[in-house]
Formats: C-alpha cells, structure tokens, sequence
C-alpha cells in the first residue's frame, strides 16, 4: 500500500483528500502546518506528498525545498495544491523541487492522475538509482583488479625469488633486501590505491575494456 503525506492547515482540506485518497486504497497521513510536515515526513518517508502552498508557519516553497534537499527525503516526489496559478508562483513552486502542481479547486480525475504519474516517476528513479549503484560497484570490483593485480604480481614474484635465494648455498643477502624493497613498493601501490577508492565521494566513471567500466582514480579530490 502506497503512503501518501497530506501537509495542509485546513482540516476540512485535509479530511476531503485523506477520504478520496483511502477511498483509492492509499495510507494516509496528515500534518497542519510546514514543520509537522517535515517532522512528519522524516519519520513516515511517504512514497509521495501533498503539499498546500499556504502554510501558517513555513510556505509550502519552503517546506518542498527542505524536503527536497534533505538526504533522506530528497527522492519523495511532491505535488504542490495550490490557488496561486500566475506563471511566478507555479515558477517558484518548480524551482523549490516540486515534481508537479495541481490548482485549487481539483478534481478526483486530475488529482488521482496526477498522483499515479508522480509515483510511476517516483519508481522509474528508485530503480535508475540501484542501477547506478550496482554500476559504481561493478566499477570499483574491475578498478580493484586492474590497480592491484600488477603490485601483487610483483609480490608474489618476489616471495618466490626469497625463496630461491635463501636455499641457495652462495646465499646473497643484498638479492634478498632487493626483493624485500620491490614487496614494500608494491604493498604501498596497493594501499595507494585503496586510500584513493575509499576517497571517493563522486566517482568518475571510464570505459575499460569489453563493456567493462573502471573508476577514474585521477578525479579523486
């Protein structure tokens, strides 16, 4: 069942959506001005939200840009219900986050249609976000490999050639410390290499080879 945020300071307002809403077969709940809306938001994350532009305390401009730009509400469409329908203030109500609007007085054709685009979008993007995931975590797997295959080929040469030397009856110490150095330079290759991918905060994503991506290790910041 898909939950749905009323945010309006009129409880008539309220009670009319919260009936036509459960009616559809949405949850519904409810806050009478901008800061119980966000409280409220925060703690039902909604799949959407109704938004009356004229709130007693904070303005539903107000109210969306905050939502919209808080990590944990961020990805919650909202509709703005508004009465103010001059090109500015539809404008304002954009630019503020909003997905879409829908002007006072509204029917249950227009409400509901609108309401069922908004939670289509809402989807689409949830699923556009997990596969940017999966992508940016395929990517860190190859860059992993392609970076640390070679310092740990380099290792594993070097052990094999201790090994060889310390057998030997003409044994060389300074081969040995030789060896030692090439397994140090290559285990800070790696460490290198690692600091940079726990770094990250916006990878860069490359081609690689065969379909295959790698995190570009010189955008790190």
């Amino acid at each position: 069942m898909k939950k749905i945020l009323v945010i309006d300071d009129l409880p008539d307002n309220v009670f009319l959506l919260q009936d036509r809403l459960e009616k559809e077969g949405f949850e519904v709940s409810k806050a009478y001005n901008g800061v119980m809306g966000i409280q409220k938001a925060e703690e039902v994350i909604p799949d959407l939200i109704l938004l009356d532009v004229m709130l007693p305390d904070l303005s539903g401009f107000e109210v969306c840009k905050k939502l919209t730009t808080t990590e944990k509400t961020k990805l919650i469409p909202i509709i703005l219900l508004t009465a103010l329908t001059d090109v500015e203030n539809i404008k304002a109500g954009l630019q503020s986050g909003a997905f879409d609007y829908i002007k006072k007085p509204f029917n249950r054709v227009e409400l509901l249609a609108r309401i069922n685009s908004a939670l289509r979008f809402s989807e689409i993007s949830k699923v556009l976000v997990e596969v940017e995931k999966i992508k940016t975590y395929a990517a860190t797997v190859v860059t992993a490999n392609h970076e640390i295959k070679q310092p740990l080929t380099l290792i594993n040469l070097s052990t094999a050639a201790i090994r060889r030397e310390v057998v030997k009856d003409n044994f060389s110490p300074e081969a040995v410390i030789k060896r030692i150095e090439f397994i140090e330079n290559a285990a800070r290759d790696i460490l290198t290499v690692l600091e940079k991918l726990g770094s990250i905060r916006k990878p860069v994503i490359t081609p690689y080879v065969n379909d295959l991506n790698v995190i570009d290790l010189n955008s790190v910041d």
